[in-house]
């Protein structure tokens, strides 16, 4: 049970950017911290295997993550998605991120969509122990967020989108006889999002398509478990280019990068009596200045992830993938190669993404190993003029 709160504590903290005695190297700026850092999380297996990158990839009901926006450019008029991913599974047996997500398009040209997603976050079983190591309870924390969704069309190439977004967040169930004084944290945040899209045609076989994303997510209200501390939500900018080539009727490839920046400003560097420490922003930022102090807090690569991602489709029914994901080291220091499938049958799809083991022994990434599994359910007229004419 020690070991299984250890580990699900590595999850609860895996926003804090790196630990004291890194931050010791750095003179003006220190660790980053910030509370429910599984809304960073990539949820679906298409993303999920090429390197977490999905701003500016092309639409499908997962986009609800990545960039809102997109779905009024689907060319489906509809779909569902449902993602389930044991988390760190390496370490831990019981602790997994499961993710549903739908949309449907509307208005007379269909320039419209609403949207709407559920991500659960559940974190296992865990015994509480007090200070003297009394039983304190068993207690499953877990974490969810809800979201609703609007996109609409603004032109042929350019569309807009925003979420609204419920979170909460309960990582301490069952410990308040330990008189810790924690209790679930709940909030709302908001995303804006836009996506521009062009299609060259060459012939009448082959062309390219130029995606462009960027995304302001995760701003809202800060969250507290206790009266003592205030902490900021994962508040993130994401830009990201897709080039799709289409080499004739059978296949095409896919290249995406996405880069995204944290906008939590990092701890103060403190001096007292020539020792330096670092005390983590909480009453003197408000929400707004925070993102803003984000960027001379966190300067330059400071707070940054890179996503790096590729994709072939042949006869858009078989899908391979592959993608890097870098985290800079003042951040955490995460990096991993992924790869992954997809298969697409007529309404049907499945996606499957894998995490490549890295490391060994105590340098060991503890996402290696990590699978995520998403089916999809598209709703398009083409299904639709199929079934009529098998009936008929």
């Amino acid at each position: 049970m020690t070991k299984k709160l250890i580990f699900s504590g590595i999850t609860l903290l895996s926003g804090v950017a790196f630990n004291e005695a890194q931050a010791q190297q750095y003179k003006e700026v220190g660790p980053i911290s910030y509370a429910v850092p599984f809304l960073t999380i990539a949820p679906d297996a298409r993303s999920g295997a090429m390197g977490d990158a999905g701003v500016a990839l092309s639409p499908d009901a997962n986009s609800q993550h990545y960039n809102v926006a997109k779905l009024a450019m689907s060319e489906d008029n509809g779909g569902i998605g449902l993602t389930y991913s044991p988390w760190l599974k390496d370490i831990v047996p019981d602790v997994a991120l499961i993710y549903a997500s739908g949309f449907y398009k509307f208005g007379a040209k269909k320039d419209q969509a609403i949207s709407a997603s559920l991500r659960y976050f559940n974190l296992g079983e865990i015994n509480y122990r007090s200070e003297n190591n009394t039983d304190n309870g068993i207690g499953k924390p877990y974490e969810l967020a809800f979201d609703v969704g609007y996109s609409r069309k603004l032109s042929e190439n350019l569309s807009l989108g925003a979420n609204l977004r419920y979170i909460n967040s309960n990582i301490a169930p069952g410990s308040s006889g330990s008189g810790a004084g924690y209790a679930p944290a709940s909030t709302f945040a908001a995303d804006l999002g836009m996506f521009y899209t062009k299609t060259k045609m060459i012939t009448e076989e082959t062309g390219s398509t130029f995606n462009f994303g960027a995304i302001v997510r995760n701003v809202g209200g800060r969250v507290t478990y206790s009266q003592a501390v205030r902490d900021f939500l994962p508040a993130q900018l994401a830009v990201g280019v897709a080039y799709t080539y289409k080499i004739d009727k059978f296949n095409k490839i896919t290249g995406t990068i996405d880069l995204t920046k944290l906008l939590v400003p990092a701890a103060k560097r403190v001096i007292t009596g020539g020792d330096t420490t670092y005390q983590a922003p909480r009453e003197d930022y408000t929400v707004v200045s925070g993102l803003l102090n984000s960027f001379q807090r966190a300067p330059g690569m400071y707070g940054t992830t890179i996503g790096v991602g590729g994709e072939y489709w042949y006869q858009d029914q078989f899908a391979v993938r592959a993608g890097y994901f870098y985290e800079a080291p003042k951040l955490g220091n995460r990096q991993f190669f992924a790869a992954g499938i997809g298969v697409r049958y007529s309404m049907f799809g499945i996606d499957v993404s894998y995490l490549i083991p890295s490391g060994s022994g105590i340098a060991r990434n503890p996402l290696s190993n990590t699978l995520r599994f998403t089916l999809l359910f598209n709703f398009n007229d083409k299904f639709s003029k199929e079934k009529d004419n098998s009936e008929s």
